[in-house]
This record gives C-alpha cells, structure tokens and sequence, in this order.
C-alpha cells in the first residue's frame, strides 16, 4: 500500500526534515510511527497524503508515485486517504452532521447517500446521538471521534493519524486506539504517528522509528 525509496524532503531554508527514508507498509496491514520531536513524522504523514511532495526518491500509494501526481489530480489521489489530525480541525461553525459530511459534499455524493454514510461513521464512532450539536460542545476525545468519522466516511482504503490521542488521558487513548483496529480488521491500511511508546509496545503492531529525518528501526511484521 505504501512504498517509500530513498525519500528525502528539504524544506526552504535547508532544513532536511527526511533523509533517505525506506519502508513499505502492506495492504491491510496496522503500524506505528514514532520519534523525537521534530523527528520528521509528520513531514512523512503530509507526504503520504500529498500535503506536501518528496524532495528526492519515490513515495508511491498503492501504486501511484505521489510526486508524480497533477496538481489537479491531488484532490482525486486524497479521496483514497483518511487522515485525522491531533488538533482535529472541525468546523465550529458547522453541526457535527456536516463536518462528518464534507468530504462527501466535496465529492458530489447526493443527499440521501450522504447521510446514510455520515451515520453509519458516528455509528462506529459511537457520536450517533449528536449529530446535531457542535464540536465547541463536545469534549476533547468526542471531538477527536468526530475528526476520525469525517477520515473514514468517504471508506478510503488508507487511514492515516497524525499524534491522534496526543491530549487525551490514558484510558480515553485506548478507546481511540481500539477504533482504529477496529477499521484494520475490515482491510483498513492504518498507520498511525504517536510519542506514547507504552501504549504503543502494548498494542503488539509494528514500530517504525524516525530519528533526525531517517529511519533507524523497522517492525519485523508487515513491514520490509
């Protein structure tokens, strides 16, 4: 599913925040990714989900070399990618409903089909019964869930999470992390950027290891 050859991505300035980066992550499988502050994690989670390009070497999603890609054809490559942020980025402006349905809205889905996803998604995310209120009335791990069901209402193949329970407790972490195994088990590929090791170690999915832009460790399973 994702193939990375010698990436390396310098920003202006010259900061390398990747340097010669390998790994692949198979279809279906579940890793992690974890390293030091700055360690360049979501520098490689913005390239996956083409936020920003590879300076050299390949990065490719199921097949599709991503610095290669049209900048017109970016929106139709991201469609195949749901990705949830530690911030969340909802709307506080718009319902639950309707952040959970923009990425459908943006794809031209009708009405109908557009609801019935929107609440099937807060049905697995358990948010069914506040679909109408908004996220400034939510707390910090409801919100969470609503960034994680807007990820997967358009059901893309590819799930990507950026420190998703870097501000909730311990026990509402876990709960996130069981949603996430929850889409793995349905052939979800889901690789998820976190600093919290023990509940990582705890989980038994491969780790991979980003130190200073360049990958020092690799997870034996799923990975090569």
């Amino acid at each position: 599913m994702i193939q990375f050859h010698n990436v390396s991505k310098r920003y202006p300035g010259g900061h390398d925040a990747l340097n010669g980066v390998n790994f692949q992550l198979e279809r279906g499988a579940m890793a992690f990714l974890t390293g030091h502050s700055g360690a360049g994690k979501s520098t490689l989670l913005k390239i996956i989900s083409l936020i920003e390009r590879p300076t050299r070497g390949q990065a490719l999603v199921a097949g599709v070399n991503l610095g290669a890609v049209r900048r017109g054809r970016v929106p139709y490559v991201r469609r195949n990618v749901g990705m949830i942020f530690q911030d969340h980025r909802l709307l506080n402006d718009r319902s639950v409903f309707d952040n959970v349905a923009l990425p459908l809205v943006i794809a031209g889905f009708r009405h109908q089909e557009i609801s019935r996803r929107v609440r099937a998604a807060l049905d697995k995310v358990s948010l069914l019964g506040k679909e109408r209120q908004y996220p400034v009335t939510l707390s910090g791990g409801e919100q969470q869930r609503v960034g994680i069901a807007r990820a997967v209402v358009n059901k893309p193949p590819l799930v990507l999470a950026d420190e998703p329970t870097g501000n909730l407790d311990p026990e509402l972490s876990r709960e996130i992390m069981e949603l996430f195994e929850q889409f793995n088990r349905v052939g979800v590929t889901v690789l998820i950027a976190s600093h919290d090791l023990d509940l990582i170690r705890s989980l038994g999915y491969p780790i991979l290891t980003l130190r200073q832009g360049r990958m020092v460790e690799r997870g034996a399973r799923a990975l090569s």
